[in-house]
């Protein structure tokens, strides 16, 4: 099988676009999402530092000034969050010289590196997210890989670079995570709790965040919960996906869901490490949610495109699983059934809620793990394929 560091990564064309427009690129993304690949293959003539190397990190620490001032303006600064004075000269060198393209910054620890940019580099810099493989992306060096065999499997380059079975690869993933990005940031006696947290969190995927409950089985105070779930979501391991708000007549939920970035890790954390347990298991639905919500925003971030997806819920429980606002020409509305049948029924909440949220009729989907798409009594029927591919 050929190296990952082969497959072209959709979002390549957007970096090269922003470094034209912008002084400073910034790429962020969870550990081991292909960061350093991207960069290095599409800035090929930059000079590559990375600041998990003890020595220059060591050296940007003692004396940034020095660090920035005696490079070139073409320099590719990897996990630069681990020394925070950077981002202030990498702002008054960029300034000086007036060019565009000369650093691009990446790391995976969201919470500093965003905040840092922020500070220091606002309107300076083109963001981007990179997260791990699509099923496009996949499909590219993978041609007969399933949706089912993506879902359980996931993005994560190295799995299918080294072949390595899935539960050696997320154990030492989640090994990793947690000592070197969350360790620094909470006590020693939290960690072993923060563990069963992210387990938690994993059987919770897409349901509403009930942070009281989380911290009363894991006895810890519902604030330790809120931070817990922000570290998480800045190192992008969850999202939230937040509720449909308007004032229409019925009362609406205002608790944000809970995902995963990537259902490999989501699977792994559930226990299953084999598709034939995961297709008879009561988490597939769930599952086949999380992997059709979390693919869908990949693919606008993949274009450089802040995602404005949400769900609607109303006090008379009717649900539907995702609203796709991004394109507010063409808003979406869709459905995710993760049987191989397709019913009516299936459709039913879209039919209910279609007048009161103003979206097309022609725009609602039912997605499922249907061989072939169809159209059905006006719903378009897709298969997972076909929506991950589209």
């Amino acid at each position: 099988m050929a190296g990952w560091a082969m497959i072209p990564r959709i979002l390549a064309d957007c970096a090269k676009q922003l470094s034209e427009w912008f002084p400073v690129v910034s790429v962020t993304g969870p550990r081991q999402s292909g960061k350093s690949t991207l960069v290095r293959s599409v800035f090929k003539d930059y000079e590559y530092l990375n600041l998990e190397d003890p020595q220059l990190r060591t050296a940007a620490l003692e004396d940034p000034v020095g660090f920035i001032r005696n490079r070139s303006g073409k320099l590719i600064l990897d996990e630069v969050q681990h020394v925070p004075d950077l981002f202030s000269m990498i702002q008054v060198v960029s300034d000086e010289r007036g060019a565009v393209g000369q650093y691009v910054l990446s790391g995976s620890q969201n919470f500093l590196l965003l905040n840092s940019i922020t500070q220091s580099l606002a309107g300076r810099v083109g963001l981007l997210k990179l997260l791990p493989l699509s099923y496009e992306e996949a499909l590219r060096d993978s041609p007969s890989l399933s949706s089912d065999d993506f879902m359980l499997r996931g993005g994560y380059p190295r799995l299918y670079d080294t072949g390595m079975p899935y539960d050696v690869f997320f154990g030492n993933y989640i090994n990793t995570y947690i000592e070197r990005d969350v360790g620094e940031y909470l006590d020693v006696r939290n960690l072993t709790a923060f563990r069963r947290f992210l387990g938690l969190c994993a059987l919770n995927a897409g349901n509403l965040v009930n942070y009281s409950k989380l911290a009363n089985e894991l006895e810890v105070a519902a604030a330790t919960i809120r931070s817990w779930t922000s570290v998480l979501e800045s190192s992008y391991i969850t999202f939230s996906l937040m509720p449909y708000a308007a004032n229409i007549r019925k009362r609406l939920t205002k608790t944000p869901k809970l995902y995963f970035y990537d259902t490999g890790l989501l699977c792994h954390l559930l226990g299953y490490d084999a598709l034939e347990d995961l297709l008879v298991s009561p988490h597939l639905g769930m599952v086949f949610e999380n992997l059709i919500i979390a693919e869908t925003m990949k693919r606008y971030f993949n274009q450089g495109r802040e995602p404005r997806l949400m769900f609607y819920r109303d006090d008379s429980k009717v649900e539907v699983d995702l609203l796709d606002y991004t394109d507010m020409r063409h808003p979406r509305m869709v459905e995710i059934k993760s049987g191989q049948t397709y019913h009516d029924r299936f459709a039913k909440s879209l039919g209910t809620v279609v007048a009161q949220l103003g979206i097309p009729e022609d725009e609602r989907y039912v997605v499922a793990r249907v061989a072939d798409s169809f159209q059905s009594k006006g719903v378009h029927v897709v298969s997972a394929a076909d929506w991950l591919t589209r």
